[in-house]
C-alpha cells in the first residue's frame, strides 16, 4: 500500500509541487467525474475547495501573526502556559483536506457504507462527503503517532460503523426535535454525536440523582433574543482580544497600549467570522460529489428508503443549541485558565458547535442539563485539542499553511475528542508497544461496550416512541 501511495506521488510531484489547493482542485474534480457529475459543477467544486484553502491559510497567518506576541507575553506574564492558538473547525478542516491520506479514507468509507447497506446494517446513507475529514483526522493522528496505514484504516472502519450504526440510532429523536413524520428522511453521521454515550451516562446520572433540577429549565429562544450581537461571533473575538490583552500585561496607560488592544480585538473578530464564512464554502465545494454519490446509490438500490446522512446543521433551528453555546463560552474560558494540563487558549472553537448538538440530542433540549453535562465534559475537548496540538502544527506546515515558526495550533472544541485519544493509543500501541498495547485493548473495548450500552438505551427509547405513535393512531 505504501508502494502505491510512492508511486502515485512521484507520477503526480509537478502537481504535488504546485500546492494543496491545486492538487485539491485537480483530485476533487476528478473523483467527482467518475461519479458522472456535469463537467461544469465538478470543475466548480474543485475551484471552490482550491479557493476555500487558499482563503483559510490567509486567514490563519493573520490571525497567528497577531496572537503570537501577545500570547508569548501573556505566558511570560502570567506562568499559566497556554502557548496554543486555538483556530477553530475550519482551518483544522483545510489542513485534513489537504493531504492525500483524506480522499483514501473517504473511498474506504464509502465502500463500508455500500457494504453495510447491501447486508442491512444500516439505512443511512451518508453523503456528507465534507466531514469525512473528521474520521481522517483520526487516521491521520494515527499514523503520526506510529501506526502503519494499514492499521489506521481499521481504526476507521470501526469508529465509522458505530457512527452509521449511531445514525440509524438517533433517526426517531430527530424526528422528535423537528417534529418531523417518521417520512423525514434526515438524520447525521458527524462525528460530535459520537460523544452521545458518554452524555448519556451524565443524563442517566441526572435521571437518578437531580431530576428536580428540570424544573428550573428556561426558554432558551428568549436567552438568545436578549443577548443579541453580545453573543455573536465577531463580539467573541473582540472579548478575547480586550481578555488577552489585558492578561498580556498591556500598559494602557498608553497610547500605543490601547492601538495594540484595539488592532488586536478587531483583527480576532475579523478571523472568527470570517472561518465561519470559509467554512461554508468548503461545504459548497463537496456538494457536487455528495450528489453524484447520492444519484449513484439511489440507482443501485432502487425502491429500498434511506435515512440520509447530512452535516449536523439541520438541526440547528432549536435555539437549545445556541443558549447552550452562549452560556457555556465563558465556563470553557474559565476552565481552560485553571484546567492542569491544558495549553490552549479558546479562541476560534469558543462557539461549541461540536459539543452542543450531541447534548441536544441526548437530553432533548433540556438546557439545564446540556449546560451542566458540557461544563462536565469541556475538559475533554480542552486535552484533546492540547494532545494534537503538534500533529496538527506539523500537517499544517507540510500542506503550506502560513503559521509563523515556534507556534503551535490547535482547536478547543474539535468533534471526536474520544477518538483522538483512541488514535493517540492505538499509534502508540505500535510505535512504542509494552504498556501501550494494553491501554489501547483497554480503551477500545471500553469505547465499544459504552456504546452498546448506549445503543441499548437508545433503542428503548426509540420502542417508546413507537408505542406512542400507535397509541396516537
Amino acid at each position: 500500500m505504501n508502494a502505491i501511495i510512492s508511486f502515485a506521488n512521484a507520477v503526480f510531484k509537478p502537481l504535488i509541487d504546485m500546492g494543496a489547493p491545486t492538487i485539491m482542485l485537480v483530485v476533487l474534480t476528478v473523483i467527482a467525474l467518475c461519479f458522472r457529475v456535469k463537467f461544469s459543477k465538478a470543475l466548480e467544486g474543485g475551484m471552490k475547495l482550491a479557493i476555500a484553502l487558499t482563503a483559510i491559510s490567509n486567514v490563519m497567518s493573520m490571525l497567528t501573526t497577531a496572537f503570537q506576541v501577545p500570547m508569548k507575553q501573556f505566558v511570560e506574564h502570567t506562568g499559566i502556559h497556554m502557548d496554543i492558538l486555538d483556530m477553530g473547525w475550519a482551518p483544522l478542516a483545510t489542513i485534513t483536506w489537504g493531504s492525500p491520506y483524506t480522499l483514501y479514507y473517504l473511498l474506504v468509507l464509502i465502500i463500508l457504507n455500500v457494504v453495510m447497506l447491501i447486508w442491512n446494517k444500516t439505512n443511512t446513507l451518508d453523503v456528507d462527503i465534507f466531514d469525512v475529514w473528521h474520521s481522517a483526522f483520526v487516521g491521520l493522528f494515527s499514523m503520526y503517532c506510529g501506526a502503519p496505514l494499514w492499521l489506521s484504516t481499521i481504526l476507521v472502519l470501526f469508529i465509522g460503523t458505530l457512527k452509521f450504526i449511531n445514525s440509524d440510532l438517533m433517526k426517531p429523536t430527530f424526528n422528535d426535535l423537528l417534529d418531523a413524520p417518521d417520512s423525514n428522511p434526515m438524520t447525521t453521521t458527524h462525528m460530535n454525536y459520537m460523544m452521545n454515550p458518554i452524555i448519556m451516562v451524565f443524563d442517566k446520572l441526572f435521571d437518578k440523582i437531580f431530576p428536580w433540577l428540570d424544573k428550573f429549565d428556561f426558554d432558551s429562544a428568549k436567552l438568545n433574543e436578549k443577548i443579541g450581537f453580545w453573543g455573536s461571533r465577531f463580539a467573541i473575538g473582540i472579548y478575547l482580544g480586550v481578555f488577552v490583552s489585558l492578561l498580556a500585561g498591556t500598559d494602557f496607560t498608553t497610547e500605543e497600549g490601547w492601538k495594540n488592544m484595539f488592532t488586536l480585538s478587531f483583527t480576532a473578530g475579523t478571523c472568527i467570522e470570517l472561518f465561519s464564512v470559509i467554512g461554508s464554502w468548503f461545504i459548497a465545494s463537496v456538494e457536487p460529489l455528495s450528489q453524484g454519490i447520492s444519484t449513484f446509490a439511489t440507482k443501485k438500490f432502487e425502491g429500498r428508503t434511506f435515512n440520509i446522512g447530512l452535516d449536523w446543521p439541520f438541526i440547528a433551528g432549536r435555539s437549545e443549541i445556541w443558549a447552550a453555546c452562549n452560556v457555556l463560552a465563558p465556563i470553557m474560558m474559565l476552565e481552560a485558565m485553571v484546567l492542569p494540563g491544558n495549553r490552549l487558549m479558546p479562541l476560534g472553537g469558543i462557539i461549541g458547535m461540536g459539543i452542543a448538538p450531541a447534548l441536544l440530542v441526548v437530553t432533548r433540549g433540556k438546557i439545564i442539563r446540556m449546560i451542566i453535562i458540557g461544563a462536565l465534559e469541556l475538559p475533554v475537548f480542552l486535552w484533546a485539542g492540547t494532545l494534537v496540538a503538534p500533529f496538527i502544527t506539523n500537517v499544517a506546515h507540510q500542506v503550506g499553511a502560513a503559521i509563523p515558526a515556534h507556534t503551535l495550533v490547535s482547536d478547543t472544541t474539535m468533534e471526536g475528542p474520544v477518538e483522538k485519544f483512541l488514535g493517540y493509543l492505538v499509534g502508540n500501541a505500535w510505535s512504542k508497544q509494552g504498556m501501550f498495547i494494553v491501554y489501547a485493548l483497554l480503551a477500545l473495548a471500553a469505547y465499544l461496550l459504552l456504546f452498546m450500552w448506549y445503543a441499548k438505551q437508545m433503542k428503548k427509547r426509540n420502542a417508546e416512541y413507537a408505542a406512542a405513535k400507535a397509541k396516537k393512531d
